[in-house]
This record gives structure tokens, C-alpha cells and sequence, in this order.
């Protein structure tokens, strides 16, 4: 398998499996990690509308540069809200709250910089 041409599948099933059962199963999360629930739900929203995206780029025939490389911004920039989240919540969070949010923010920097590095070669199906 080469994984080069499946980095924006991987990006799609992620952020729409983890959103999917973040929205499905926000009030137990909440409580399990910690956190507000209305975080628990961003969080779960914005992991859907990245996966619909890159969804969308992922079925492209040929891929708009552009298209790629906004998904590999909003990667960082959701890398950076999530360093962010680390913060604010490192005093209330669980444990299990702390490695989701830290997770999330790994998981989504290295796509963003798979994405970014091989752009040119995203570019076709």
C-alpha cells in the first residue's frame, strides 16, 4: 500500500469516525475526560467538517493545489487549537481528556505535514 496516496483518506476516515463518535457519545466523553460538554461537541463538529472536506478532496480525479494545501493549514492551525486546549483544560481534564487533546493535536500535525510535503504528488488521484 502505498501511503502517500492515501494520506487524504486517512485524514477523511479519521476526522469523520472520531468526530462521528465524539458527537454520538459526547456526554459520557465529557464526563470520562473531563471536559465541558460543549467542548466534547466542537471538538466532535469541527472533526466532521475536516473529514467532509477532506472527503471531498480525497474523491478529486486531480486535486486543486490549493485544496490540499488549505487542508494542510487547517491541519496545523486545528494542531495548534488543540496545544491550546492542552492548556486551558490541564487542570481540569482526566487523563484520558489530556491524551485525546494532545493526541488529536500529533495525529493532525503529521497529516498537515504529509499533506503540506507531498502536495505536488496529492495532486493526482
Amino acid at each position: 500500500m502505498n501511503f502517500r496516496k492515501h494520506i487524504l483518506w486517512v485524514d477523511s476516515i479519521g476526522g469523520l469516525l472520531v468526530g462521528a463518535l465524539m458527537l454520538i457519545f459526547h456526554s459520557w466523553l465529557s464526563e470520562f475526560y473531563g471536559l465541558p460538554v460543549w467542548l466534547v461537541v466542537f471538538v466532535g463538529t469541527v472533526n466532521m467538517l475536516y473529514g467532509t472536506y477532506s472527503f471531498t478532496v480525497a474523491r478529486m480525479a486531480v486535486r486543486p493545489v490549493w485544496r490540499i494545501v488549505l487542508l494542510a493549514v487547517a491541519n496545523f492551525s486545528w494542531t495548534i487549537n488543540c496545544m491550546i486546549m492542552a492548556l486551558i483544560f490541564m487542570n481540569s481534564a482526566t487523563i484520558f481528556g489530556m491524551i485525546h487533546i494532545v493526541g488529536e493535536g500529533l495525529y493532525v500535525g503529521v497529516l498537515a505535514y504529509f499533506e503540506w510535503t507531498w502536495c505536488e504528488e496529492l495532486v493526482e488521484a
